[in-house]
């Protein structure tokens, strides 16, 4: 079992795979991916460069009402093989070095993004208020007594 800051840097990873996906970094992040997971074996790291343009596949051209369920699958995709990636190394150097390299590709699509996560700060809301962060998301909102 992952330490919680390793665990939570592999959630990090699955969803700067499916960011990336359909942006220009993807090609930066696919191939950053692909050295990281293949750890050195180039047969690996074809593998693994198929398994991300599958992704990138199941992800183009989605219909709304399917979005938000194929993205979430893919993000925990690649959550799951960070993970494995992260607990299938026993040497602690090692671990840290990974982590390190998955820590660096997340901050790249971060920036990449607009980065910060979603992250809002130093805001002071007086009544009924609707706040929402990110991109691709939908959110109805009704105020007043016929909600």
């Amino acid at each position: 079992m992952l330490e919680a800051a390793l665990a939570a840097l592999a959630v990090a990873g699955g969803t700067a795979v499916v960011q990336a996906a359909s942006t220009d970094a993807w090609n930066g992040l696919r191939s950053q991916v692909a050295r990281l997971l293949g750890r050195g074996d180039p047969g690996l790291e074809r593998a693994e460069l198929e398994r991300l343009d599958q992704t990138a596949t199941a992800l183009r051209g989605l219909e709304p009402a399917e979005a938000d369920r194929v993205r979430t699958r893919q993000e925990v995709s690649w959550q799951t093989r960070f993970e494995v990636l992260l607990e299938s190394v026993s040497d602690p150097q090692e671990r840290s070095r990974l982590a390190e390299g998955l820590r660096a590709l997340v901050e790249e699509q971060s920036a990449h993004t607009g980065g910060g996560g979603g992250a809002v700060s130093g805001n002071v809301f007086n009544g009924p208020t609707a706040f929402q962060t990110g991109a691709n998301s939908r959110q109805d909102n009704r105020f007043g007594t016929g909600s």
